[in-house]
């Protein structure tokens, strides 16, 4: 297959600088930020200029970038594990964290340099993680149907371009609808692009028009991504999921979800919902507008109960 994202690999280092894509510019500019530590990366995922798998890897090398000896290394490691759990709450960063410190932990215990331990973790998922997202790729494009009208919301990294291109070569003519994706305009910026990039037909529909779309029959599968998973089945994703669960149920619309396994809460109503600085919904390129006195409320995610979700497509890991 000749069609790759960029987003489907937005982070990768390079003589111990990790280089982010700066996701905020795309389609506009493909333009990398160079991050040398813990408090950078912190930044680019706090300022969404990563998210989605951008966001895991940035977590993943922020490790090596900080295995330089400084003072107590496995404090060091656990400090720098707390910052990026903290960066963004919802997401599940201490699942992996933990996993990396506690191969420190256990190395120093059995009298080996722990920075050999994170270096050999880190390596080891980043090295089998591409080939586990190309299986689920071609999974995937497995379940397009030719003629399917496909809606999806957000963006997932690459995954769904790169199954549409698959599909496509297997003589199945699909077609898309892609939400805006309000505020940051995922949708909109960059899956519309990466499907017009993989040649495929893609209209971008604003996020209120799903229940017209679908009571029209004009969408016969719904595939989204998911941020974070609960040992349940719930998952949560970008705000606007859950409304478009509730209606896919009601008109007997597939939903296809792709999903991280995790035992690491109960159910979806034990995931702390981020909540974004009111501003992203009422600042527009530096200027406010609405009203001075008009108030913003922008929960980052929502919920999808696992009753809603027809198909979970995990990918593991690796850890």
């Amino acid at each position: 297959m000749s069609y790759e994202s960029p987003l489907f690999w937005p982070a990768y280092m390079k003589d111990d600088v990790l280089y982010v894509l700066d996701e905020t510019l795309v389609p506009g500019k493909l333009k990398y930020i160079p991050v040398k530590n813990v408090k950078a990366a912190v930044t680019v995922i706090r300022d969404m200029k990563t998210r989605a798998f951008g966001q895991f890897l940035v977590v993943l090398n922020t490790f090596l970038l900080e295995l330089q000896p400084k003072g107590d290394v496995l404090k060091h490691l656990d400090n720098v594990a707390h910052q990026l759990n903290n960066s963004r709450p919802t997401f599940p960063f201490a699942e992996v964290t933990g996993i990396i410190t506690g191969a420190a932990h256990k190395a120093a215990a059995n009298g080996v340099d722990p920075r050999i331990a994170v270096q050999k973790t880190v390596q080891g998922f980043l090295a089998g993680i591409r080939g586990r997202r190309m299986q689920r790729v071609q999974e995937i494009a497995h379940i397009m149907d030719d003629q399917d009208s496909i809606l999806t919301h957000c963006n997932v990294s690459g995954e769904l371009s790169m199954a549409a291109s698959i599909a496509a070569t297997q003589g199945k003519k699909c077609k898309f609808f892609a939400t805006e994706t309000r505020p940051y305009m995922q949708g909109a910026k960059l899956t519309v692009w990466e499907l017009q990039q993989a040649k495929a037909r893609v209209t971008l529909v604003p996020d209120n028009a799903i229940g017209s779309l679908m009571a029209d029959g004009l969408v016969n599968k719904v595939i989204i991504g998911s941020d974070r998973s609960a040992a349940n089945g719930d998952i949560a994703n970008k705000i606007g999921s859950y409304q478009i669960a509730v209606l896919a149920k009601e008109f007997d619309v597939p939903l296809i979800v792709l999903t991280q396994p995790s035992r690491g809460v109960p159910t979806g109503n034990d995931m702390p919902i981020e909540l974004r600085d009111a501003d992203e919904l009422l600042v527009f390129g530096g200027k406010r507008i609405f009203g001075p006195k008009v108030k913003g409320f922008y929960p980052g995610f929502d919920v999808v109960p696992h009753q809603l979700i027809t198909k979970a497509i995990a990918i593991n890991a690796g850890l």
